[in-house]
């Protein structure tokens, strides 16, 4: 599966590769890379035949997009790669720093059609391009309705200035309403949703991911690695150091638990076995996982994309595949419980029926 492995981006026309470049890395921070590490990141990425790059207006305060969109002119490779930028958080001054108290600007945020425009208009000057092929919702913000959205979303699909849009971090009813409202009124509709999705992070699989392939949504997994938890540089006896887990983060402890821990041993056993890195084993569950269109990597070093991208090259046995499942497989929900086999069984008198989309 190398990255011109092409495939499609859910139901759709957007040929993309396996593995996207996020680039949330781009810029000052303190996992961030500088431009030129960034260029280098960029062009080996480039040159493994990768089509797919991932940035956000939120990242690196916007430096991000610059970056990504000097690469793209230097290179003269607008045509040949699926641009895709995000709106949603708000980039205003806080509440704790605007002046007289008033706090931030509420139109600088969410996912109204005020910021949508606002956002992607300084996204296109940003990124150098006048157009965008795939404009995510980075978030939902809880209170616009999803037919604002999907309206916002469409029309600017209608006017050319993007070309396909999906939603990040959203819940599974909203995603399936606006496909749904999209069909009916017959106008575009989200092509992928974009979720925390690994080893440690399954509770998506409940949901998120059955709306997806009933409402023909490709699956776009951030954070494959757990936030570096799934590449073996901690351990139960030591979780401190220098990772992206370490200090103020937006996972906490939460990657630190005992059936985390239990994970992190098969999956260190599996990788034994096949000679590979601890990363590179749990970026290829990720991207063998059914659903998923395209999974995105993201690095501060050369070293780390070339691990990624290796990780196309791993082969599962049906044993390995088994052990990491079972090992990982999340407690059973209310709703994961209406499409056990067993279930299904019971209704249609002893036998297994198979649904038109397994």
């Amino acid at each position: 599966m190398p990255l011109t492995d092409f495939r499609t981006l859910g139901r759709s026309g957007l040929v993309v590769s396996p593995l996207a470049l996020g680039t949330m890395t781009f810029g000052p921070g303190p996992f961030g890379a500088d431009e030129r590490t960034s260029r280098a990141i960029f062009d080996a990425y480039r040159d493994g035949g990768g089509n797919f790059v991932d940035t956000a207006d939120i990242y690196s305060g916007g430096v991000s997009e610059e970056l990504v969109g000097k690469f793209i002119r230097e290179t003269r490779s607008r045509d040949e790669i699926v641009l895709a930028t995000k709106f949603g958080f708000n980039a205003s001054s806080s509440p704790l720093t605007a002046p007289r108290g008033r706090g931030g600007n509420p139109h600088a945020g969410g996912a109204g059609a005020k910021n949508i425009h606002r956002a992607l208009e300084q996204s296109l000057k940003r990124l150098g391009t006048d157009y965008i092929d795939l404009y995510w919702m980075h978030v939902w913000d809880g209170v616009t309705p999803v037919e604002e959205i999907v309206q916002t979303l469409g029309n600017l699909v209608t006017a050319g200035k993007i070309r396909y849009f999906g939603f990040s971090d959203m819940p599974a009813w909203l995603a399936m309403k606006a496909a749904t409202i999209a069909a009916e009124r017959r106008v575009p509709g989200p092509i992928a949703m974009q979720l925390e999705y690994s080893l440690v992070a399954r509770d998506v699989e409940s949901e998120h991911l059955p709306v997806a392939r009933e409402a023909g949504m490709g699956v776009l997994p951030w954070s494959p690695l757990a936030g570096g938890f799934l590449s073996g540089k901690y351990n139960r006896a030591d979780t401190g150091g220098s990772g992206r887990l370490s200090g103020p983060n937006p996972f906490g402890n939460s990657k630190f638990t005992d059936q985390n821990w239990a994970i992190l041993e098969v999956l260190r056993e599996v990788a034994a076995e096949l000679d590979r890195s601890m990363a590179e084993t749990a970026l290829a569950w990720v991207m063998a996982r059914p659903g998923v269109a395209s999974t995105l990597i993201g690095a501060s070093k050369v070293a780390q994309l070339q691990s990624n991208i290796a990780a196309t090259e791993i082969r599962f046995s049906q044993s390995q595949t088994q052990r990491l499942n079972e090992a990982s497989a999340p407690l059973p929900t209310f709703s994961s419980s209406l499409t056990m086999r067993g279930l299904r069984s019971m209704l249609f008198g002893g036998h297994e029926v198979a649904g038109w989309n397994e």
